[in-house]
């Protein structure tokens, strides 16, 4: 081949070239500073969960003391008489070795001398003491007896930062720097034993056992990365969840319930598996996508390394290795190539004679092809004991593929560009059909303009995990989302819980008020499926508020040449907030603007005059219940029932400004109670009126009740928000809905409501 050929196919694949080393060395890099180890990490354990169910190792049973044997015992802890008595029993079950996972580095009651005789007398017998840690801390010492024997392993375990244990160690350096076995490896040893196989050391720290290799843990295994490896470590590979092995309790032992040859030949693990033992940990099985993550006692995971050392040995199950990191390096490099090559093959054909470019779902074939071949290359040598990088690999392909579609594409940056600032299909299609819509700036024209906020969500939010908001948040908005697509509405902007839409940008029709209060009446509809699915998560129910306004804006493209935004500008955009703030939960509240643009279907069960903050004059604001043809659509009826207290809730409040809280607190009681609201009264039940507050219809209240007594001083609840909805006949009493609850007031409340 020529010279000229050479450079010739250089440029032709000179995209390839630069992009596959490029997002490969880029892969690694963060892979190297551990930002893929979590990913990493849970690739292992789906792996783990995905791998065949292994038969159960009958030659490993666990003793459990579970909290039927403490209760049946009367006894918070076993005592030293009982373990005594267990082990003896154990004992006459002619196990290889007995293994003893509860501390006993102090006496607990006078049966210790016994314990102690067992213990003299039991050379098959091992106890465990706690190696890491500081001294007098963290650290546990071995029974007094045991340790001057020589009969006592560390039982320490290695967590991840995400608390799950998928390392074990063998052995330990101690604070004086004396190496101690693992209490599994310890028993594992005590049972090979019997077997006439003991370890062969190769060279340091590399030794055979029976019919395995043993290697120990590196810093950089498997998708570790810069793990502290002290002493020698090995990875898990457990035989299943929870309950793998065969298991008998305490009690079983004691009373004679189990046969008489249960034990024999067997290692037998005696430790708690209770709740109140607190000796429990997360494994690669504890979490599924469909279920609560289930924790493993700590004996249980005992065992698994035990019976991975046994079997490792005398059946050659495989243990859990990896390659040398040059290797992985090669192998996040071969998958990059592969994503930009797959790419540049159906683009590079589309040009050439004879070979048509590929159909969308050929397209799609190659990319499911490429992961499943990926997962298969990954997850078959997983199950020989090999793990080799899963996410790095699919990152590196992924991210090529993506450079190399973006390379490709460079003839198209302004398409590009339209595409990046947009979110909208309907605004891309009508910029793509007119130029000018990709320039900034825009025009003035007449929309209707629609802004739903969720009542109360952000106190709600600050009680959750921020995994769980985000995952509220996702659903909602994904509900909303297939709503608003269904009557053309444009969302301009997701904001936390609040949702922008547009009717009338950037296509305008002449239903466009019409459409929007029909979407409303949708939306409000739609929360009940939300509430089914938060009832589900047990989460408390979302309500929403929705406000519309209908007026002229400047509406088009906002920004600078390197960021735009599609939007809209003008004071009609305010006062469809303002609007909306006044909204209880499940409420539609329209201008007159709206109403009038709407007409007739709009179904409309009330009305108001407000002055919103901002605006010169007092406008009205109509409450809508519903929509006619060609929706058919209406909202479910808000009566409220009130029931009187027999004994009234006192309660502090003050009035909210926007962000701010008045600096004047006022007393109150909540004198009935309702499923949403109640009536507040402003002087107490039964005694002479105060002057009345200045409670304007539809203020904001932050309210903190008295819902208990301590030292005869009153406990105030945590925040409490509500709106005000109108004064009662009654002097002094105000209506008010709640917008948010904390869980203890709410139930507080159902519980003094059902007791009235």
């Amino acid at each position: 081949m020529t010279m000229k050929k050479w450079r010739q196919l250089f440029w032709q694949w000179r995209g390839v070239l630069t992009i596959t080393p490029s997002v490969a060395t880029a892969v690694i890099l963060l892979r190297s500073i551990g930002l893929l180890q979590a990913w990493e990490w849970a690739a292992f354990d789906q792996y783990m969960r995905l791998a065949p169910i292994e038969s159960p190792d009958s030659r490993v049973v666990i003793v459990g003391v579970n909290e039927h044997d403490l209760t049946e015992l009367n006894q918070a802890l076993v005592s030293d008489q009982v373990l005594a008595e267990a082990i003896a029993k154990i004992k006459e079950a002619s196990p290889r070795a007995i293994g003893l996972d509860i501390y006993r580095d102090l006496p607990i009651d006078p049966g210790h001398d016994v314990l102690t005789e067992v213990f003299n007398t039991t050379p098959n017998l091992i106890g465990i003491r706690k190696v890491v840690g500081k001294s007098g801390r963290d650290t546990v010492s071995a029974p007094p007896a045991l340790d001057a024997l020589g009969q006592v392993g560390a039982n320490d375990l290695i967590p991840d930062a995400d608390n799950t244990v998928r390392r074990g160690p063998v052995w330990l350096k101690d604070l004086q720097g004396n190496t101690v076995y693992s209490f599994s490896f310890y028993l594992a040893l005590l049972y090979l034993y019997e077997d006439d196989i003991t370890p062969q050391e190769i060279e340091q720290d590399v030794w055979w056992l029976g019919k395995t290799l043993f290697k120990p843990f590196e810093a950089n295994n498997g998708g570790y990365i810069n793990a502290d490896a002290g002493g020698y470590q090995q990875i898990i590979r457990y035989r299943g969840a929870a309950h793998a092995f065969e298991s008998v309790s305490l009690m079983d032992v004691l009373r004679d319930r189990v046969s008489p040859d249960w034990a024999k030949n067997k290692v037998v693990l005696i430790g708690a598996v209770s709740e109140s033992s607190n000796d429990s940990f997360y494994t690669p099985h504890s979490s599924t996508l469909l279920s609560v993550p289930e924790v493993m006692p700590g004996v249980e995971v005992h065992a698994n390394l035990t019976s991975q050392v046994i079997s490792a040995a005398i059946e050659g199950r495989p243990v859990i290795k990896s390659w040398p990191e040059w290797a992985e390096w090669a192998w996040i490099l071969l998958w990059a190539a592969t994503g930009s090559v797959l790419v540049w093959q159906f683009n590079h054909g589309g040009h050439t004679p004879g070979h048509p470019q590929g159909k969308l779902w050929q397209k799609s074939a190659v990319v499911l092809g490429s992961a499943a071949t990926l997962g298969s290359t990954t997850y078959l040598p997983f199950l020989v004991g090999w793990w080799l990088p899963v996410v790095p690999p699919l990152l590196a392909a992924t991210g090529s593929a993506t450079a190399m579609m973006a390379y490709l594409a460079r003839s198209a940056n302004d398409i590009r560009r339209t595409f990046g600032r947009y979110l909208s299909d309907e605004i891309v299609t009508t910029l793509l059909e007119n130029p000018e819509g990709q320039k900034l700036g825009g025009d003035r024209r007449k929309i209707t303009i629609l802004t739903s906020d969720l009542r109360g969500f952000t106190a709600t939010s600050e009680r959750l995990p921020p995994e769980t908001v985000i995952k509220v948040l996702n659903f909602y908005l994904g509900c909303m989302a297939d709503v608003i697509t269904r009557y053309n509405g444009t969302i301009d902007e997701f904001m936390g819980d609040g949702i922008l839409i547009l009717f009338g940008a950037p296509i305008h029709r002449e239903d466009d008020a019409q459409r929007a209060v029909a979407c409303a009446v949708d939306m409000q509809l739609a929360m009940e499926k939300v509430n089914e699915t938060m009832q589900d998560w047990n989460l408390a129910p979302l309500e929403m508020g929705i406000g519309i306004h209908t007026g002229e804006v400047v509406v088009g493209n906002i920004g600078s040449e390197k960021r735009t935004k599609y939007g809209i500008v003008g004071a009609p955009v305010n006062l469809t907030y303002r609007i909306e703030s006044f909204t209880t939960g499940g409420q539609i509240l329209i201008s007159q603007e709206t109403l009038a643009a709407a007409d007739p279907i709009s179904q409309i069960r009330g009305e108001q005059v407000v002055k919103p903050k901002g605006v010169a004059q007092p406008i009205t604001i109509f409450d809508v219940g519903g929509v006619g043809e060609p929706y058919s659509l209406k909202l479910p009826s808000q009566e409220e029932c009130f029931v009187p207290l027999a004994s009234p809730i006192k309660a502090s409040f003050s009035v909210l400004e926007g962000k701010h809280i008045d600096d004047e607190t006022m007393a109150g009681y909540l004198i009935e109670l309702s499923e949403k609201g109640a009536l507040l009264q402003f002087s107490e039940p039964k005694q002479e009126t105060l002057a009345p507050p200045k409670l304007s219809p539809l203020s904001n209240l932050k309210l903190n009740l008295v819902l208990d007594v301590a030292a005869g001083q009153a406990v105030y609840s945590e925040d409490t928000y509500a709106k005000v909805i109108e004064q009662t006949p009654v002097e002094g009493v105000f209506r008010i809905h709640f917008t948010a609850k904390p869980p203890a007031v709410a139930a507080e409340l159902i519980k003094r409501k059902r007791q009235s």
